[in-house]
């Protein structure tokens, strides 16, 4: 009789504080759902025991937060710092990381939001998974509407007008978003599949 495969769980793990950045989490959540992955939502909000422990449970964590002032916002940041039991246990080593992160200008500095999601990751031994998109908009014959038009390589990134409600994320950085969660959960699946082919052969 064989043992059913596990199915691979990919988190998202975010912090929005005027609704923008959540349109893209749960972009991220669909492309992890259409891999056939299981998806663990976490409003960093509020984190429950029995999201901690779902947290420690998956095979990846994609981090997202809003860009304000050049960074991380505190509510994401207080997250973080909530995670330091397990960097000193080592809980999530060897997990898969990725992120994504919203800001009102093109710029906006994202790409700190990004290596700090990073940063957190390699502290807590974990594997960082790029976005693995070229980018796009960068040409005569590109376009706005082109996968990764903001040209990120580190993460998913998103531009939202200050003044505008949630119906104004960008399509585009929408469905970058999705591109990233199918991403990580690939290649979740594929690190799971194996070590479970390796721990069979020893």
């Amino acid at each position: 009789m064989t043992t059913p495969t596990p199915r691979t769980s990919v988190a998202v793990a975010y912090h929005s504080g005027y609704g923008h950045t959540a349109v893209l989490a749960e972009a991220v959540r669909r492309g992890i759902a259409g891999t056939g992955a299981d998806v663990v939502f976490v409003n960093v909000d509020s984190v429950s025991d029995e999201q901690w422990r779902r947290l420690d449970d998956a095979d990846a964590i994609i981090f997202g937060s809003p860009t304000y002032m050049g960074g991380a916002s505190s509510g994401f940041h207080a997250f973080a710092e909530a995670t330091s039991r397990r960097f000193i246990e080592g809980r999530w080593a060897d997990k898969l990381a990725a992120g994504f992160t919203n800001s009102a200008s093109k710029s906006g500095d994202k790409g700190n939001t990004l290596a700090f999601f990073a940063a957190l990751a390699a502290q807590h031994q974990m594997l960082w998974v790029s976005l693995g998109l070229a980018p796009g908009w960068n040409s005569t014959t590109a376009s706005e509407n082109d996968l990764n038009r903001l040209g990120y390589w580190a993460g998913a990134g998103a531009q939202t007008p200050m003044d505008g409600g949630v119906d104004t994320v960008h399509a585009a950085d929408i469905a970058t978003a999705e591109h990233l969660g199918a991403r990580v959960a690939r290649h979740a699946a594929a690190m799971s599949a194996g070590r479970r082919a390796l721990s069979v052969a020893v």
